[in-house]
């Protein structure tokens, strides 16, 4: 008989990724070694790279773990797995969710009501909240594959809230408390810190909607250094008593570790590294190339590594860098010359965190949550900003299958996305029904193109010969398919980004 429901769910639920680990042994060194050691320890390859407060909410956690199982705080237990330490980690996951629903609850009070359908379900905040509450992606990388994710995408949709409501030293400083829980929320700093200088540093703007020079405060651009240099000073603080913020530093920025995560994210450089694969083959082919020549690190071996590319010019962080400023700075442009209020913020935000997901060194393939979760609250209030959403969210979600990877997992994730992605497109659509469709012919091939591509690698490809000879090509397929749509995505918002009209006359708070 095969198992019922519960018993499936059940033993999905013990199934565990190598982010497990990471957080154990996080665990365990902030628990057992005084914290001049925390950023040293490396007994495990599993290093503690996150900011301070990060390593001090293991370490508050620890605390509770250790009525779960003690042996789960020995830094010397390494892939050390018991059933109450995956309990214990699950349901630690789900308690600080808390923070996501409540941060959730603030977004959705902030959008406009003048879309209110008669049925509960056709409302702008009902869809927004199920948009965000059960957000496949988010979904899966925290309660399947396990990572924290929700509490801190929690801070940072309290912070958007409060800007929205335009307590604006509280958004500050909920930011500025988040940069130091995980780093990779610099992406969206600068549009953080152009939005607060433009609309809270400048009290007044003419009626054009251009600025007031004359309107500057002083006493406001201070209150906001004192608040990032407070939450600044308390993370990183013993640190620097310590003498060690070099040594944290290079935790947290680990350049050596190459262009691509082994998951190959399905940005600019997944494009790139395609080309440079295609164009050494057919080199090869036809003699243009020495196979004695070839790099021996592959781009698509899955690992974590340095490599040259064969072909194409080799990328530098340096050179990463560079691209993702240029990205980055039209949007940056716009929001301080072409106001929009808390909106043209929430689409500048959104186009930070695709340019450097697009253009990052070392990108994760999650890091398209940061641009996909802020875009949910965009897509209930605009149809051409639903249109964009729905591209990008379908494709990105899409593009983190590769992290559930087992034969129990392949099922669930193919119906949870369903799931998601049927209301999703089903809700918006019936939310902006009087307006033209939210998605063109060619745009509807791609989407429902996805569905072949599942279909090849994990049905079709794994009975094949290739499997053997080219193990790495369907992740291949997955990120350069999905690159193209998040490429297009991006491309489409920032044009409407650039051609919008600014906001007239703004009254200032």
């Amino acid at each position: 008989m095969p198992p019922c429901p519960a018993n499936f769910f059940f033993s999905l639920y013990y199934l565990h990724s190598t982010d497990f680990e990471v957080h154990r042994n996080w665990l365990a060194i902030t628990h057992s070694l005084p914290i001049s050691q925390w950023y040293y320890e490396a007994t495990s390859e599993w290093t503690l790279d996150y900011p301070p407060f990060f390593a001090w909410f293991e370490y508050i956690l620890s605390h509770v773990a250790k009525y779960f199982d003690q042996e789960m705080l020995n830094v010397r237990n390494l892939n050390y797995s018991s059933s109450r330490t995956l309990l214990f980690q699950r349901f630690s996951v789900i308690f600080m969710d808390v923070l996501f629903v409540y941060a959730v609850h603030e977004c959705c009070k902030c959008i406009d009501g003048k879309k209110v359908g008669k049925e509960l379900t056709e409302k702008p905040k009902f869809i927004l909240s199920v948009l965000l509450l059960w957000n496949f992606g988010l979904l899966i990388v925290d309660h399947i594959h396990f990572q924290y994710n929700g509490f801190l995408f929690g801070l940072m949709l309290l912070s958007i809230a409060r800007l929205f409501q335009k307590r604006h030293m509280e958004g500050a400083f909920f930011f500025a408390v988040l940069l130091h829980f995980k780093h990779i929320y610099l992406y969206v700093a600068p549009a953080y810190g152009v939005y607060l200088l433009r609309s809270y540093c400048f009290t007044a703007n003419k009626p054009d909607g251009s600025i007031r020079w004359n309107s500057f405060s002083f006493v406001r651009v201070i209150s906001l250094g004192l608040v990032v240099f407070l939450v600044s000073a308390l993370s990183l603080g013993p640190f620097l008593a310590l003498n060690q913020l070099p040594q944290v530093f290079s935790r947290l920025f680990p350049f050596k570790r190459g262009l691509c995560h082994a998951y190959w994210a399905p940005n600019f450089w997944a494009l790139y590294n395609a080309l440079d694969k295609v164009l050494s083959v057919i080199g090869l082919k036809l003699k243009f190339l020495d196979p004695n020549n070839i790099p021996k690190a592959s781009m698509t071996s899955g690992l974590v590594q340095q490599f040259q590319h064969t072909v194409l010019p080799s990328v530098t962080p340096l050179t990463t860098l560079i691209c993702t400023l240029i990205a980055i700075l039209p949007s940056i442009f716009c929001l301080w010359f072409k106001p929009q209020g808390p909106r043209g913020f929430l689409r500048c935000l959104t186009l930070c965190a695709l340019s450097s997901f697009m253009f990052g060194w070392h990108v994760h393939e999650k890091a398209i949550l940061l641009a996909i979760l802020p875009m949910s609250l965009l897509s209930v209030q605009k149809a051409g900003d639903a249109s964009i959403f729905l591209i990008l969210t379908t494709t990105g979600h899409y593009s983190l299958f590769p992290l559930l990877f087992t034969a129990p997992e392949l099922p669930i994730k193919i119906l949870l996305m369903l799931l998601f992605t049927i209301y999703s497109i089903s809700s918006l659509k019936t939310l902006f029904r009087k307006e033209k469709p939210l998605f063109n012919w060619m745009e509807t091939f791609y989407l429902l193109g996805l569905g072949p591509l599942e279909v090849c690698c994990e049905f079709v490809f794994p009975f094949t010969s290739w499997k053997v000879k080219y193990p790495f090509l369907p992740l291949l397929l997955t990120s350069v398919y999905c690159a193209v749509g998040i490429t297009y995505a991006w491309f489409k918002l920032y044009v409407s980004v650039l051609i919008d009209p600014p906001v007239g006359k703004t009254k200032k708070q």
